[in-house]
């Protein structure tokens, strides 16, 4: 074959090369962040599956017995009763520390040997936990007026053995087991308990009387007794009954078997009151305001000891309480909190608090800032019914064609 019959080189193409390394290094870098995305996935599946695992294992696990401490023993056994009724003397398991092992305490049993391999938390009904104040109220006592002599008696029978319990024991006298806070719907008495709480330093517990009201036999008494445990443990604390006349009614010979379960929680009430150290870190507050039906028990000296009147406020007292609830109110010139006072010579606190509130919501739909003394006056002829109704200015209409008295 001659040379001008062989066919030509073709020339050697560098920018086809290029791109094709480039192609495969872009390559080389999908398929590792892929694999990087795998790995990733891999782990997670790798945690659930041993997760998924665990669980199953102790699905699988066999359940352990509830059961009480009754005793321990010498030899370091212990007696114990199960939920199912029947005694026991069991071993203990070496990981449980023996002063964790107390009577009472609630413990969980291996369901073959029966042996304790838990110690359990004490268990409080959640009702009672929920009855501890967290946060203090935002009341103090500047903000309840006219109770000058109720807030000493309240400060000398309830912050000051919490503070100096040392001076009542040089004086050689026991500070009040229970204060009873009584008097009118309204006078301040719930008022006063918040300012304590907000005033001292101890854990604040608070019970309504119908919450220790329940329907099954023992369950009301049971309350009383977690709620006095939550105080004991919390010491110093205060535990403040509101409306007490719930449960502290006067027992009859003839009643209901409600009744008598309603008797049961006021036995464990006063058996409660009874067992505490006159000047130990828990004081009893109580509030009610129909102290003729409390039973005659509840007020015997070595109970309730201190009682203490709210009264309806006189007109001093009920100027002192306008003064407080319109020191942030915008009011006008020709407000006069005087004759306000002397206008309302029955009301409570609650109805002077309701009375300035009204009268704000007159000014408002008004379409005024400021809050004037007609305001005030339409506020006393709205709030306090014609019993206690004061003489209503002529340009008002009277209270009987407003509301329908």
């Amino acid at each position: 074959m001659s040379d001008a019959a062989k066919p030509k080189e073709q020339p050697f193409d560098e920018t086809y090369i290029a791109d094709y390394i480039h192609s495969l290094e872009h390559r080389v870098r999908d398929l590792e962040q892929e694999k990087r995305v795998l790995e990733g996935q891999y782990i997670k599946l790798d945690r659930e599956l041993a997760s998924l695992r665990a669980e199953l294992n102790r699905i699988r696990t066999p359940p352990l017995i509830a059961a009480t401490l009754l005793d321990v023993l010498e030899d370091g056994r212990a007696i114990v009763r199960s939920s199912a009724g029947p005694r026991f003397v069991v071993t203990v398991s070496q990981f449980i520390k023996p002063e964790e092992l107390k009577p009472g305490a609630m413990v969980s049993l291996n369901q073959s040997t029966l042996s304790i391999v838990e110690v359990l938390p004490s268990k409080k009904d959640p009702l009672v936990l929920g009855m501890e104040i967290e946060e203090a109220p935002d009341v103090s006592y500047s903000d309840v007026g006219g109770l000058e002599d109720q807030i000493e008696e309240i400060r000398e029978t309830v912050e000051l053995p919490l503070l100096k319990p040392d001076l009542f024991k040089k004086v050689g006298i026991e500070p009040p087991k229970g204060v009873l806070l009584y008097g009118a719907s309204g006078t301040g008495k719930t008022l006063l308990a918040r300012a304590v709480a907000h005033e001292t330093k101890a854990t604040f517990i608070r019970a309504i009387g119908s919450e220790l009201v329940q329907k099954y036999i023992g369950e009301g008494a049971r309350l009383v007794r977690e709620m006095f445990e939550l105080a004991r443990e919390k010491a110093p604390s205060i535990v403040f009954i509101d409306e007490l006349d719930a449960i502290g009614a006067r027992r009859m010979d003839t009643s209901t078997s409600g009744d008598r379960e309603v008797h049961r929680t006021l036995m464990q009430l006063l058996a409660e009151i009874d067992g505490f150290d006159p000047r130990g870190d828990v004081r009893i507050l109580a509030a009610t305001n129909r102290p003729d039906i409390l039973d005659t028990a509840l007020l015997r000296p070595g109970r309730f000891d201190r009682l203490i009147y709210f009264p309806l406020p006189d007109q001093k007292a009920r100027l002192m309480i306008f003064k407080i609830h319109t020191r942030k109110m915008n009011l006008s010139k020709d407000v006069d909190l005087k004759v306000l006072a002397r206008a309302t010579e029955k009301a409570t606190g609650a109805d002077i608090k309701a009375i300035c509130t009204e009268a704000g919501m007159f000014a408002i739909r008004d379409g005024r800032e400021q809050v004037e003394q007609v305001d005030f006056d339409r506020a006393v002829a709205k709030v306090l019914p014609p019993s206690r109704m004061p003489e209503v200015p002529e340009y008002l209409p009277k209270p009987e064609k407003m509301y329908g008295y």
